[in-house]
């Protein structure tokens, strides 16, 4: 039976019965799905250092806006899949949004066979694969409708941590398929690399044969099957709580193509405000974080509009904006899962950027294009630091059921301001340099310092979350502070890109340290007060 219309996983009896198990079926489908959402959304990052290995002919500040691009329609697309449980159902959502997956993921893989496409296709490619971005909100929420409040930030973070494994598993996979035909005669032929590439287990050479377009057909190996293990092994929960009212799946499937299309379209008319028309955008040069704000209220505010169930569901759902504490984790959660999506996206273009070129003083200009032969490859470590902050943040909710929610992202918000100050002075330094792999070792360290704190805080925030918030609110509350935070997908990566192009990386790195400073008094003042409103040690 797939719709399931009597659940209440706070009776010990029933939990025991029969809903542990159903809920613990539906969270091991659940994972596997989300995992392959995250690789489909950030896998741009991989697939640019491979496009500057491989000589394409699109400049690297443009070659930023694809991971940019990914990550800005990524996070609009979680508003409104935050709502889609209740609307739609949990089994309804993720079989048709991980299906939707196949889409980018088949035409990146053709889209990469010749040099000579266009920049405009693979930016329409990069907006397609934010649905994998959005996915996340539609997950979270309807995973925590399964568990029990005790439980739930266990099962959070299991599904968070490891579907957050999509990124480490992208940078792994997708860099060894590129190696050899995987898939023969339909894969297409390979390229030749002009600059040296590598792989978790070693370098390659200039000269070797890739084949790029693995990056984007190796994932339908996974998403083919997960579609159907979540057509046929998930449920909708048909509770007044949860998902009342869904109708037939077609009538869901519609539901959430037309939200879809209204993310796209206000994504789509925000990134053509910000970007130059080099990169086919207007070229106005309007502020990003006033296009951002844009994006959000013509999103909310759109989606509000659409007649019949949808426009009465949201408009209980949209209660939660009522809530200071929606406004005032949404905050928090960004500067631990924003930081963590935002560093992965940017992470092996800038270690591409910064470590894979000299830096030399030329006729009292500094020059930033001479290849240096002594770089380490970013396809060789940038998969470390999503690793650890994936790995961890399980731990970090297992963490805060003990100990309690805030004061571990208390820990965690100081050692991200200490760790950010730290990569920021090594980003100097070897922007200056022309042997900057001197500075490699320390610039990485405490990176790997800075992807541990927002896993570990990615955890815990759910935890205060479940605390804070009623049951009726927790899911989308869920929903809506993740898809804020996923901005950071498209801010990180826009802000160490512009900030490269002026020469001054540690400027980006600065800032993001003056933030987590101001989240720390933040948690503080409202979740470790022991008057505030919500005592949350």
């Amino acid at each position: 039976m797939t719709d399931i219309t009597h659940w209440n996983p706070e009776d010990t009896q029933q939990w025991e019965a029969s809903a542990k198990n159903i809920a613990t079926r539906n969270l091991w489908i659940s994972i596997p799905s989300l995992l392959c959402g995250f690789a489909v959304w950030l896998y741009w990052g991989v697939i640019t250092v491979q496009m500057l290995n491989l000589g394409f002919p699109i400049a690297k500040a443009e070659l930023f806006t694809l991971m940019a691009i990914a990550g800005l329609t990524g996070a609009t697309l979680r508003i409104p899949s935050s709502f889609f449980i209740r609307l739609c159902g949990g089994r309804n959502t993720i079989f048709f949004t991980t299906a939707l997956l196949i889409i980018p993921a088949l035409g990146t893989g053709m889209a990469l066979q010749d040099k000579n496409t266009p920049l405009w296709v693979f930016q329409l490619l990069a907006l397609l694969s934010g649905i994998g971005g959005g996915n996340f909100a539609s997950s979270m929420s309807n995973i925590s409708f399964f568990f029990p409040k005790k439980k739930q930030g266990l099962a959070l973070g299991l599904n968070a941590g490891l579907g957050n494994f999509g990124v480490t598993t992208m940078q792994i996979i997708v860099p060894l398929f590129m190696t050899f035909g995987a898939f023969g005669t339909l894969g297409g032929e390979p390229m030749v690399l002009i600059n040296g590439s590598g792989t978790l287990i070693g370098k390659i050479p200039a000269g070797s044969e890739t084949w790029i377009q693995n990056a984007g057909y190796v994932w339908l190996l996974l998403l083919i099957p997960l579609a159907f293990l979540g057509w046929f092994g998930m449920n909708n929960l048909c509770t007044p709580e949860v998902s009342p009212d869904i109708g037939n799946a077609s009538s869901a499937f519609t539901k959430i193509t037309f939200m879809f299309l209204i993310g796209f379209l206000t994504a789509g008319v925000g990134l053509w405000l910000m970007l130059p028309e080099t990169a086919n955008g207007s070229g106005w040069g309007i502020p990003k974080e006033i296009v951002l704000i844009g994006i959000i209220t013509v999103t909310v505010f759109a989606l509000k509009s659409l007649p019949g169930q949808i426009k009465t569901s949201l408009s209980r759902q949209y209660k939660i904006f009522n809530n200071k504490h929606t406004w005032i984790m949404s905050i928090i959660y960004t500067m631990t899962f924003g930081s963590f999506i935002g560093f992965a996206a940017a992470f092996p273009l800038a270690i591409k950027v910064i470590f894979g070129y000299s830096h030399i003083m030329t006729d009292g200009q500094m020059t930033h294009d001479t290849v240096n032969p002594n770089g380490p490859s970013a396809l060789m470590y940038a998969w470390m630091g999503p690793f650890i902050g994936a790995l961890i943040r399980p731990v970090g909710g297992w963490i805060a059921d003990k100990v309690g929610g805030a004061i571990v992202t208390q820990f965690c918000s100081i050692i991200m301001v200490v760790s950010a100050l730290g990569v920021a002075y090594y980003m100097q330094a070897a922007y200056n340099s022309a042997t900057p792999e001197n500075y490699f070792v320390p610039f990485f360290i405490l990176f790997l310092a800075l992807f541990t704190a927002t896993g570990i805080g990615n955890g815990s925030t759910f935890r205060t979350i479940a605390i804070v918030f009623p049951k009726e609110q927790a899911g989308p509350v869920l929903g809506w502070t993740s898809a804020i935070a996923a901005y950071g997908a498209f801010y990180i990566p826009q802000v160490i890109g512009e900030q490269i192009t002026a020469t001054t990386p540690e400027v980006a790195l600065i800032g993001f340290a003056i933030f987590y400073a101001i989240c720390v008094v933040i948690n503080y003042w409202f979740y470790l007060r022991k008057n505030g409103e919500f005592y949350n040690p």
